[in-house]
């Protein structure tokens, strides 16, 4: 196994800890498709999407509703990009007019849950996390240092 000996950043301080990081070349390339796939699923649209079509399909206009501040553009931009990347289906129905349903693929089945968790720890704890940024801003932020 190879080893990576790196120079500290400027103001971080240099531990005997790391030094001589086991370095596994078949992770290494996993960062760039991790940052890849966590663009897509980690915006705040996409997510959105995600939890309302957790319960069952949707029409457009129906997640447009459900999902508050999105604009037309971006739901369809996002709703493409999901469809894309193979997390949902989109199917039309010929009717006058065209019914258009949006649901959650097998693959994007798998990834409602862990976006549900995150949902959920967000919700739990915006409250926590409101009252660090008021003390960070406040200028607390040396006292936790």
């Amino acid at each position: 196994m190879d080893t990576v000996s790196t120079s500290p950043q400027e103001g971080t301080f240099l531990s005997d800890r790391h030094i001589d990081v086991p370095f596994e070349p078949e992770t290494f390339g996993a960062c760039p498709a991790v940052t890849e796939v966590l663009s897509r699923v980690g915006d705040k649209w996409s997510m959105q999407v995600v939890i309302r079509l957790g319960s069952g399909p949707r029409r457009f206009n129906e997640l447009k509703r459900l999902v508050t501040g999105i604009s037309q553009r971006m739901l369809t931009r996002t709703l493409r990009g999901l469809e894309r990347d193979g997390l949902i289906s989109r199917t039309v129905t010929p009717s006058v007019p065209p019914r258009v349903d949006y649901e959650l693929t097998p693959l994007g089945h798998s990834l409602w849950s862990p976006v549900a968790l995150l949902s959920s720890w967000a919700v739990t704890n915006r409250e926590e996390i409101h009252q660090a940024r008021d003390r960070y801003d406040a200028g607390e932020r040396e006292n936790n240092f």
